[in-house]
């Protein structure tokens, strides 16, 4: 019997590379490969045997990370991806007839197929807002009917840290909202697949506008951030949040990894250092870059504020169409014309400047 292969050999692959690793588009920071730093992480994982379902050394570890960035009572639970993340720790807050407030543009109400509601047997309460953040007057719009059984329980307060619009909460403004939903009784849960990109804008760590402002708990992002795959569920307050809650939830949500160490050694590649800042800032630097290009060419409009590594823009809809055929995007909004371009931590100051280029164009052959 030949003897197992050993980490150090060299292996060939039957696998073929099916993509063109110089393309790039503009349509999400999923879209972008894993940062080199997070698969060499990989490799010094893999080899030998670890004890399975995050009863690995990796995993154990990874509170410490966790505990340095966010304060030394938070608790990390690795899952698979976001949606999965935002299911369990929503569930992980509510009772069965709770409620969950979200803005009307969140990606739990809009970009989740139903999930929070239909596995998670929870009703989300979507609130219009103008740039996708909630305040506490406008919580206060669907913070109402408590102790009515004919309505479901609002129990929590849900936002997006950075929002679907590309806008970001400063503390004060996580404060305010934490303050009021622990008025009323309620949870805050932060969806953070964009989270260090938030840090990044504010300049501030990542406990100041989460643990420190009353969040309770947080799905951080490491997908968007250069990561192969995986999120983490970080309780920030294990009073509300009861470690035994998680661990079964978490299995009941098909959310635990059996080889969790591939999931936990990532993060440990992300939060060791400062990779996952230096990731968020250059991601955040080329939406700048990307914007200044854009908002020079007429009938171009930039239409939000650029605070992380959004874009948000109007253009007309036969030059959107055959700028696509060059570039991968998303149109936002079909009635007004808003598209949106995406940067991530792999975008290059040449891959900008060659979109803008792009832009100006299509737009000169209207």
């Amino acid at each position: 019997m030949a003897d197992a292969p050993t980490v150090t050999e060299q292996h060939t692959t039957d696998a073929v590379r099916r993509h063109d690793p110089d393309a790039r588009g503009f349509a999400s920071d999923n879209y972008a490969g894993a940062h080199p730093e997070v698969l060499a992480a990989l490799a010094l994982a893999n080899g030998g045997h670890q004890i399975a379902y995050g009863e690995d050394q990796y995993t154990a570890h990874l509170q410490q990370l966790f505990r340095r960035h966010f304060g030394p009572r938070a608790e990390a639970f690795p899952v698979f991806n976001g949606t999965g993340a935002n299911v369990t720790a929503l569930q992980a807050v509510t009772k069965r007839w709770g409620a969950v407030i979200c803005a009307a543009t969140a990606h739990i109400n809009v970009d989740e197929c139903g999930a929070p509601e239909r596995i998670g047997g929870l009703k989300l309460l979507p609130v219009a807002t103008p740039d996708g953040k909630l305040t506490p007057e406008l919580i206060d719009t669907e913070a109402w009917g408590f102790d009515d059984e004919h309505r479901a329980q609002p129990q929590v307060v849900s936002i997006a840290q950075t929002t679907e619009l590309g806008t970001c909460y400063t503390p004060d403004e996580m404060r305010a909202i934490a303050e009021r939903a622990h008025e009323r009784g309620m949870v805050v849960h932060v969806d953070g697949a964009r989270l260090s990109n938030a840090a990044a804008t504010l300049g501030v760590p990542l406990a100041e506008f989460t643990t420190d402002a009353g969040v309770d708990i947080v799905t951080f992002g490491g997908t968007k951030n250069g990561l192969v795959f995986g999120e983490c569920i970080v309780v920030l307050d294990p009073d509300r949040v009861p470690t035994m809650t998680m661990k079964y939830l978490r299995k009941l949500s098909m959310q635990l990894a059996s080889k969790m160490r591939f999931v936990s050694v990532q993060f440990e590649a992300l939060l060791a250092g400062d990779l996952w800042l230096r990731n968020a800032r250059h991601a955040n630097a080329m939406a700048t870059r990307l914007a200044a290009a854009v908002s020079g060419i007429d009938g171009v409009t930039v239409v939000r504020p650029v605070q992380a590594n959004a874009v948000f823009a109007t253009l007309p809809s036969e030059v959107t169409e055959r700028l696509r055929k060059r570039y991968r995007f998303y149109t936002w909004n079909e009635a007004t014309g808003e598209v949106r371009w995406m940067c991530a931590f792999d975008t290059t100051e040449a891959d900008v400047d060659a979109f803008a280029a792009a832009v100006a164009e299509e737009m000169a052959a209207r």
